[in-house]
């Protein structure tokens, strides 16, 4: 250890350059980290929300809520008494004074249990008629509010904005809550329609209904628009960083070691010195990733979708360290055959 940390007091700026490499590798992992779950609640905060497992969607509507349509017959018989029909379609808003803003309209039936229980309302109260409806908090943001009449894509019907509700987030768009006669009217549809899809919180089985495509939550969150490959995109760089940080770590300058070992320093101490020195440069550099993405989580704008899972960031930096002290290791077989005269030639 003494050996370790007499090299790095020599070499100031050397060791100085590498904890400040894996501060910045450690925060840009954090902070992609931050953005891939940010951006997965704006895909799915609504479905996790209504507490979802199981979901139905028409068998032809390639695995898309917007194109299933599910119809009377196709329920004819089947019991609903633990799912919700949910009627989906993208819409923007309009109103006077505020900006115009896309979003999702989800209609519901009042009587079921995504209306019942599932819509935690932050601010007014639930919606009571086809006129009505409740918007996700973030639109408030943009110049709308309680009492607004609003009007949706070129209809000339106005609705009445009588509550917001917290992460009511479908599709990165934020959630209109109404009702299914006005999805019908959205989507140009006939009383024959009943719903997009059928959601439930429990666990049922494909024979449940048989004529509808089943999906477990899991499944149906996988399948949307470009949820799988944004996530396999942020996942590839972040594995991708820690591999660059496992080679900063590695990479040590031989004729170092040909010197010491020259001047008869046996290789187990350059080896714990190399170790000593890793753990050492991690922890400062993973230290200052944290802090850094600390101050970052409090002065983004709200408007960017970061989420900072501090576990999960204490659990990369763990990882990050340990990586550090495998990326000590990769050297030492070149420590222990080291030729002193070959190394400085």
């Amino acid at each position: 250890m003494f050996l370790a940390l007499k090299e790095m007091k020599y070499e100031k700026l050397r060791y100085g350059l590498i904890v400040a490499m894996i501060v910045l590798i450690s925060y840009l992992m954090f902070f992609l980290m931050g953005m891939m779950l940010g951006l997965q609640n704006e895909n799915d905060a609504a479905i996790k929300e209504w507490g979802t497992e199981t979901v139905f969607l028409n068998k032809n509507s390639n695995d898309n809520l917007g194109q299933s349509i599910i119809t009377r017959d196709q329920l004819s018989g089947k019991d609903q008494k633990n799912v919700a029909l949910v009627g989906q379609a993208p819409i923007v808003l309009k109103e006077k004074g505020a900006s115009k803003e896309s979003a999702q309209f989800i209609g519901l039936d009042p009587d079921q249990f995504i209306s019942r229980e599932k819509i935690k309302i932050t601010n007014g109260r639930q919606a009571k008629g086809n006129n009505e409806i409740v918007v996700d908090k973030s639109l408030s943001k943009k110049g709308y509010h309680l009492g607004d009449r609003v009007t949706i894509n070129s209809q000339n019907e106005k609705y009445k904005i009588v509550g917001f509700v917290n992460d009511a987030k479908f599709s990165v768009a934020p959630v209109v809550y109404g009702s299914l006669p006005v999805w019908r009217d959205l989507r140009g549809l006939n009383s024959s329609a009943v719903a997009s899809g059928l959601f439930s919180d429990h666990q049922l089985s494909k024979s449940t209904y048989p004529d509808l495509q089943h999906y477990t939550v899991n499944e149906y969150i996988n399948k949307l628009p470009g949820y799988s490959a944004q996530n396999n995109t942020f996942t590839f760089m972040i594995g991708f960083l820690m591999v660059i940080s496992l080679i900063v770590i590695a990479v040590q300058k031989i004729s170092h070691y040909a010197v010491m070992r020259a001047q008869g320093i046996p290789a187990r101490h350059l080896i714990l010195a190399t170790v000593t020195q890793s753990i050492f440069l991690m922890i400062n550099g993973v230290i200052g990733g944290i802090l850094l993405t600390l101050l970052t989580s409090v002065a983004i704008p709200m408007s960017v979708p970061v989420i900072m899972n501090w576990p999960l960031i204490s659990l990369m930096a763990v990882g990050l360290i340990v990586l550090g002290m495998i990326g000590s290791l990769l050297p030492v077989r070149m420590i222990i055959k080291i030729d002193p005269v070959q190394a400085l030639d």
